[in-house]
């Protein structure tokens, strides 16, 4: 192979990488806000918010998600609704993971102590300010770790995109296996390169609940 068709190689796999990278911080941004949203209405005590988004959740849960990204990307421009390819991948993957990161979320709550709430109320705090300032504290760290595994899962979703024409790694891993003839050099590229991104989400979500557990520890004391 000569030199300058390895720049080229190496420069496309850079490119396609950071594509991965775009999809997977906007899904992992919009898998977070939707895993907080549902899992706080499903905590809800009134039915006509824990009904209707339990229901939604179920239901994104209980269907692939490649059914609801070609959903999203073939019936949204036939409703009018003109997005880009991009959106459309973060949008799908995003909720997804998120309606799955709705059950941490419910769950983690749900396992702060009791006596931390009756605390909270014994010092006149509302409902919102025992949230905020008690619940989700103590709930946080408890949540990274499913998280974190959650995220990884997304990065792994990521290869769909290539089925809507996005030039993400393994769409960029096709091509090469096509004009290289190695599908074991292609897809060993692949392989590297997945790896070293779940590492370095594991390690940033490792990092986080250091943080997260140091500052609780912070507020007790």
């Amino acid at each position: 192979m000569e030199p300058q068709s390895a720049i080229d190689i190496v420069g496309k796999f850079a490119q396609a990488t950071f594509v991965t990278v775009q999809i997977t911080l906007g899904a992992g941004l919009v898998a977070w806000l939707v895993a907080f949203a549902a899992g706080l209405c499903k905590l809800s005590e009134s039915r006509l918010v824990n009904w209707p988004v339990t229901a939604i959740v179920e239901a994104v849960r209980g269907t692939s998600c490649y059914v609801q990204l070609f959903w999203l990307y073939f019936v949204l421009p036939f409703m009018g609704v003109e997005i880009s390819a991009m959106t459309v991948a973060i949008l799908a993957i995003g909720l997804n993971v998120g309606c799955y990161g709705s059950e941490v979320v419910r769950s983690s709550i749900l396992a702060v102590p009791r006596g931390l709430r009756e605390a909270a109320r014994a010092l006149n705090m509302s409902h919102t300010q025992t949230m905020v300032n008690v619940v989700l504290p103590d709930a946080f760290p408890r949540m990274l770790p499913p998280m974190c595994n959650l995220m990884v899962d997304l990065l792994k979703i990521t290869p769909l995109v290539s089925l809507v024409t996005i030039a993400d790694l393994t769409f960029l891993g096709q091509i090469y296996r096509q004009e290289a003839g190695s599908p074991l050099q292609a897809f060993g590229i692949l392989l590297v390169i997945y790896f070293l991104l779940s590492s370095l989400i594991i390690h940033g979500f490792r990092r986080a609940e250091i943080w997260a557990s140091k500052g609780f520890e912070g507020t007790r004391g």
